[in-house]
C-alpha cells in the first residue's frame, strides 16, 4: 500500500572539459556506490540521471529531467571538486529538498565541493541537507534513508486534497485554517463538503453492507453496552451506514484525508461519528485489510495535518486525542477523546480480532441527543511521540514531545469519563510546562522516537520546531 520514497541522484564534475574527463571515473564511482547502497535497502527506489553535470548546460538539463519524473527529493553526489555555480543551478531548476554527499576521502577533494556547494546554496536562500562519509557504513546510510522518508512526506503533501466535512466545531480556533494558506505552504487543496451529504448516502447503504458489519462488530467487540433508548442495534446500524457513506465519499472525491465536524448537528440530531473516527484511521474494517484514511475528529484541520504527516511518515494509524487531566497520584497526562480514536492502538498491531476483543462500545453521553455509541479503549504501552502543529498570528510551527504511553487499571478510566477512549502518558518533563505552553485542545501520536524525522520533515517545509520541555 506504501510507496517507496524515490529519490533522484546526479554527480557534478570539474568544468574543465579536458579535467572532466580526465575525473569522471571517479565522480561516476561515487554515484555507484551511493546508489548501490541505498538500492540493497530495498527501502528507496532512485534515480539515475542521464549524464554527469560539467557544464551549466548539463546542470540545469540533469535537474530538469530528475523533476520530471517525479522524485521525491535530490542527491548531489561529489567525489572531486566540483564547479559550485553547478549545484546552485541543480538546486535552481531542480525538485529539492535536496541532499549534498561526499566521501571523506584524502586523495580526492568531494567533501571541499560539497562545502562549497553548500556554502553557494546559502548564499542564494536555498535550505540543503548534506551527508558525509561511505555509503554502505551503517550511519551514514541510515542519514540517506532517513532524508528520502521525510522528502517523501514533505513533497508528498502537495497536491493532495483534504475534505473537510462540515465547518468549524465548538467554536474552536485552533481547528480552522485558511484555504488559501494550505495550498501555499503546504500545496494542499481544501474541499468544503456539507455534512447532509453523509446523511443523504447513509440512506443508500445497501443492507446487506449494514448486516455484514453489524454482524462482525457482533462477533468481534469486546463489550457492546446498548442501553435500548439512546443506543439500540439500529442505532449502532446508523452510524455504520454513516461510516459507510464516509467512504464512498472519500472515494468519489478523491480525498487523501479528512476531517468532520460531527458537533452538534450529527451527534445530537441523527448520530455520533465515533464509528467513522475509529474505522477509517484503522488499518481494516470488517471489509478486510485497508489502507488507514485520517480522520480528524470535529473538522480540527490542523489536527488532520498533523496526523496526514505522521501517517506518512510511518505508514501507520494516528491517535486523535483530547488534553484532559494531569493525574498527579501516577504522573501522566491522561488524554481523553471524545468519540474515538483508531482501535489499532488497543494493542500497537494490525490484528482486529485482538483489538476489538480489547474496545468496548458504550451509549453516547446525554449532550449527544442523537445516539449511538463512543469507543472506549485503553492505549496500549510503549514510546511513542506527540506532535501538533500550531500557529501565531499565521505562523506554523510544530511541537513535539517524546513521551511513554503507560497501562492503568481500568477503573481509572471512570475518574474521567469511561466511555471515551483513554491515553495515559509520562511526559519527560513537568506536566505544567505542557498545560503553561501548549496551543491546543488535541494533540496527536504515533508509536516510536520520531523526533528526529519530524525536525527534518519541518525544516524541509520551513516550519518552526517547537522541542516541548527544552
Amino acid at each position: 500500500m506504501k510507496r517507496k520514497p524515490i529519490l533522484g541522484i546526479l554527480g557534478l564534475s570539474d568544468g574543465e572539459p579536458e579535467v572532466h574527463e580526465q575525473l569522471k571515473e571517479i565522480v561516476q564511482a561515487q554515484v555507484n556506490a551511493i546508489t548501490e547502497a541505498i538500492r540493497a535497502t530495498d527501502e528507496v527506489e532512485i534515480i539515475e540521471a542521464d549524464e554527469l553535470v560539467c557544464s551549466v548546460k548539463s546542470a540545469k538539463e540533469q535537474a530538469e529531467l530528475l523533476k520530471s519524473k517525479g522524485v521525491d527529493g535530490t542527491i548531489l553526489a561529489y567525489g572531486v571538486f566540483a564547479f559550485p555555480n553547478f549545484s546552485a543551478i541543480v538546486a535552481q531548476n531542480g525538485k529539492g529538498p535536496f541532499l549534498l554527499a561526499a566521501n571523506l576521502n584524502p586523495d580526492w577533494p568531494g567533501m571541499v565541493a560539497m562545502l562549497a556547494a553548500g556554502g553557494a546554496l546559502n548564499h542564494l536562500g536555498i535550505d540543503h541537507f548534506r551527508v558525509s562519509g561511505e555509503a554502505k557504513d551503517p550511519e551514514v546510510l541510515k542519514k540517506y534513508l532517513t532524508f528520502a522518508k521525510c522528502a517523501m512526506v514533505a513533497s508528498g503533501l502537495n497536491g493532495q486534497k483534504y475534505g473537510l466535512i462540515g465547518g468549524r466545531s465548538l467554536g474552536m480556533y485552533s481547528a480552522t485554517v485558511s484555504m488559501q494558506d494550505w495550498q501555499k505552504k503546504f500545496g494542499v487543496d481544501v474541499d468544503h463538503l456539507d455534512q447532509s451529504e453523509l446523511v443523504r448516502m447513509a440512506d443508500e447503504i445497501p443492507e446487506a453492507q449494514v448486516d455484514k458489519a453489524f454482524k462482525w462488530l457482533s462477533e468481534n467487540v469486546g463489550e457492546i453496552h446498548y442501553n435500548d433508548t439512546s443506543f439500540t442495534a439500529e442505532k449502532l446500524k446508523t452510524q455504520i451506514r454513516h461510516y459507510e457513506a464516509l467512504k464512498k465519499l472519500i472515494k468519489q472525491n478523491d480525498y487523501d484525508f479528512v476531517g468532520v465536524k460531527c458537533h452538534y448537528e450529527m451527534s445530537r440530531h441523527y448520530c455520533t461519528e465515533c464509528i467513522c473516527a475509529a474505522f477509517c484511521n484503522d488499518p481494516y474494517d470488517w471489509d478486510g485489510p485497508k489502507e488507514p484514511v485520517v480522520y480528524a475528529c470535529e473538522a480540527d484541520s490542523d489536527a488532520a495535518l498533523t496526523m496526514q504527516i505522521l501517517k506518512m511518515l510511518t505508514d501507520e494509524p494516528v491517535i486523535f486525542m483530547d488534553v484532559r487531566h494531569y493525574d498527579a497520584d501516577e504522573d501522566v497526562m491522561v488524554f481523553c477523546n471524545c468519540g474515538s480514536q483508531s482501535t489499532y492502538y488497543a494493542t500497537g498491531k494490525d490484528d482486529y480480532k485482538e483489538n476489538l476483543a480489547k474496545t468496548k462500545l458504550y451509549p453516547a453521553l446525554d449532550i449527544y441527543a442523537g445516539g449511538g455509541c463512543h469507543v472506549n479503549l485503553m492505549t496500549a504501552p510503549g514510546k511513542a511521540t506527540i506532535a501538533r502543529l500550531n500557529r501565531k498570528e499565521g505562523k506554523y510551527r510544530m511541537t513535539i514531545i517524546p513521551t511513554e504511553f503507560v497501562t492503568l487499571p481500568e477503573e481509572k478510566m471512570a475518574e474521567t469519563t469511561m466511555e471515551w477512549p483513554h491515553v495515559f502518558a509520562k511526559l519527560p518533563f513537568d506536566h505544567q510546562i505542557f498545560l503553561d505552553k501548549f496551543d491546543a485542545n488535541h494533540c496527536h501520536a504515533v508509536y516510536g522516537d520520531k523526533v528526529e524525522e519530524l525536525k527534518m520533515i519541518c525544516r524541509m517545509l520551513d516550519i518552526d520546531v517547537e522541542l516541548l520541555g527544552e
